[in-house]
């Protein structure tokens, strides 16, 4: 037996009939297509799958399809506008902090969260914001960097 759901996604709503069982990371890659949210150990433990939703980072391995019915979701394709990378991406670009890559997109999303809760950070707020995303690489101090000089560019802009 399948569901009908609706996923507002990247501000485009998307309509699918899904298995009750089906993760929102399946139906996002799988059924959507957009595969920029990485499937890494899909039980919730490495972050390479956090998308936002509803305002929260979320390990979408871990969260139903059916669960995030009629919710917000931004994945990171849904970060760069008309061409030109949002703040976080080119921060991680200019920073190295874009070693394998793998982990990339949930750590940037898993950044934007922190950011968008909290424009200026310390340090440590933004290692505590960042706990549930792994990187294989052992990448942190770069990443730690490159949300440091976005929430820097916040303090300068006023946001």
């Amino acid at each position: 037996m399948k569901v009908a759901i609706s996923l507002n996604i990247n501000g485009e709503e998307y309509h699918l009939n899904v298995e009750p069982q089906r993760t929102l990371l399946d139906a996002i890659r799988e059924d959507i297509g957009l595969t920029g949210t990485k499937k890494g150990c899909d039980s919730g433990d490495c972050g390479a799958c956090t998308i936002i939703l509803d305002g929260e980072p979320v390990n979408s391995c871990i969260v139903l399809a059916v669960d995030a019915n009629g919710k917000q979701i931004t994945t990171i394709e849904g970060l760069a506008a008309n061409g030109t990378l949002h703040p976080l991406q080119d921060a991680f670009v200019q920073h190295g902090a874009v070693q394998c890559g793998f982990c990339t997109p949930g750590m940037v999303l898993a950044a934007k969260a922190l950011l968008d809760k909290k424009p200026n950070p310390t340090e440590q707020e933004i290692r505590e914001g960042m706990v549930g995303n792994l990187c294989r690489c052992t990448g942190y101090a770069k990443i730690i960097e490159a949300v440091k000089s976005v929430s820097a560019a916040n303090s300068v802009s006023g946001a």
